[in-house]
């Protein structure tokens, strides 16, 4: 046909009829579409938030990895928790510990040892507040969001490790040591947030060792806490994980040093970089009495008959080595290496209080640093650290003196500067709202959560979507099938 004729168009309107069908067919096509838009499987209201939250954040936004919502707990679990310092412990006050926001008093007899514009930086930090301390800085965190439905993640400030600490010795019950973190779990529950993904967005910090609150079997010892049911999705920031659980998050425990800005930071790394060492390496702790072929008293004992300037000793003795004293910082300020057997657990502060010094950490058990702290320490052990099997020590196949003195002056130079590097990421500053633009501990704990549940937020969508899939394949399926059963249908009756 030649379109130019328009002859061949008469008025009758069966001459328009196919047209009037194309439209008719556009328009339900159109229909077809938007009902099939508007009504498609949904993601859930945490996920499709989020995911919006995600994909929409404005360029330089510091806090485009996720917001924080902490909740106000009654003040039995954490408050009076403090204020009742006097029975934290049955033999001796923790009034002191608790002070300043949990770093401690403050460290005045460091005075002369460190540099002097850093010595109001210095606290008598004890290695289990790391619950009031993590608190303090997340209720003044940028991220902070007072708005719920904004938030990435949801904080509990329970202090369970000051709760337990209270009744782990004397004649105290299992029903003694639970009763605190059977309240907290009820309590937390009957929130409205917590059950859009029970408690898979909670996060908690636990400041003791993850044993202390795995109580099970006829073990008596600690609670049972991170085991009750209402706990199963809560992450936990902890100082020492048990590393096949993927719920504990090991973080550093709290050295004694807590910079106000990142030039103190700095300050302190350049301090102990130019620092004159004299000793090859040292040890300072204490023996455990009752343990049979006690490790520590070994390498004590070790350590003292090394000739002058091979190995420096402090003899940990109450709490020489806990506050009040001046030596066991000035000891790993002056050696190379430092010795660093188990602790009370495989982790040890020791090992975090000698890097801020400056001095290469030497491990004795893997599970003292390796796979504890993932998120701070380097990815290769060798380029900060120094591994002994601590078997081949009690056997005598190896001599730590021989071990360390064969390691190059330059390849200890580059260890050290490896463990000055990494110092920022093991200090909790004292600035409420954190440092300038250094990470500290807190900053990085608090990112790595964010990135965790962003990511478990996009694995169940993607979950959805392919389940959703799924289930569009399986309708256009039936429909298919209908429809070729309609047509056998027409054709047998034709």
């Amino acid at each position: 046909m030649d379109f130019k004729d328009t002859k061949a168009f008469s008025n009758s309107s069966t001459r328009y009829y196919p047209t009037w069908i194309l439209i008719l067919i556009v328009v339900l096509l159109q229909v077809y579409l938007i009902f099939t838009t508007t009504c498609s499987v949904p993601l859930s209201p945490a996920t499709d938030r989020e995911g919006g939250q995600l994909s929409n954040t404005a360029a330089g936004d510091p806090c485009s990895s996720g917001r924080v919502f902490v909740y106000d707990l009654p003040p039995i679990f954490n408050k009076q928790l403090l204020e009742n310092c006097e029975s934290l412990d049955p033999w001796t006050s923790r009034c002191d510990d608790v002070s300043n926001g949990g770093f401690g008093r403050r460290a005045t007899e460091l005075v002369g040892v460190v540099p002097d514009g850093l010595a109001p930086t210095w606290y008598w930090s004890e290695q289990y507040m790391l619950e009031p301390i993590i608190h303090n800085r997340i209720l003044n965190h940028k991220c902070r969001t007072l708005e719920p439905e904004s938030a990435t993640a949801f904080y509990i400030p329970f202090y369970a490790g000051l709760s337990i600490g209270r009744f782990l010795w004397q004649n105290h019950t299992a029903s003694d040591r639970d009763r605190d973190s059977e309240k907290l779990i009820k309590w937390v529950q009957d929130q409205p947030y917590w059950n859009r993904s029970n408690g898979g967005d909670h996060f908690i910090t636990l400041g003791r060792l993850t044993w202390d609150f795995k109580r099970w079997g006829n073990n008596e010892w600690g609670s049972s806490f991170a085991l009750m049911p209402g706990m199963k999705n809560v992450a936990r920031l902890i100082v020492e994980r048990e590393p096949s659980d993927p719920l504990d998050i090991g973080v550093p425990f709290p050295t004694g040093f807590h910079p106000r800005s990142d030039a103190d930071v700095l300050n302190w790394q350049s301090y102990v970089r130019e620092r004159n060492r004299t000793n090859l390496f040292c040890f300072a702790g204490g023996t455990r009495r009752g343990i049979k072929n006690d490790f520590r008293a070994l390498l004590l004992s070790y350590c003292i008959k090394e000739s002058a300037g091979r190995c420096r000793a402090v003899k940990c003795t109450a709490n020489r080595c806990a506050s009040g004293d001046s030596a066991v910082l000035e000891t790993f300020l002056d050696s190379d290496f430092c010795l660093q057997p188990k602790g009370d657990s495989y982790s040890r502060k020791s090992v975090f209080d000698c890097m801020l010094a400056g001095s290469i950490p030497v491990i004795f058990w893997e599970r003292t640093a390796y796979g504890q702290y993932e998120w701070f320490l380097p990815e290769e052990a060798g380029s900060y650290s120094v591994f002994i099997d601590q078997r081949e020590v009690r056997n005598g196949s190896a001599s730590i003196r021989g071990v360390l003195e064969k390691i190059s002056r330059e390849r200890v130079r580059k260890m050290r500067e490896k463990v000055i590097e990494t110092i920022p990421k093991l200090v909790y500053a004292s600035a409420p709202e954190g440092l300038e633009t250094i990470n500290d501990a807190f900053d990085i704990a608090l990112h790595g959560i964010f990135q965790r549940l962003n990511e478990l937020r996009l694995k169940n969508k993607e979950e959805e979507e392919e389940e959703a899939g799924r289930g569009d394949f399986a309708e256009e399926e039936a429909e298919g099938e209908f429809a070729a059963a309609a047509a056998a249908l027409a054709r047998s009756n034709f």
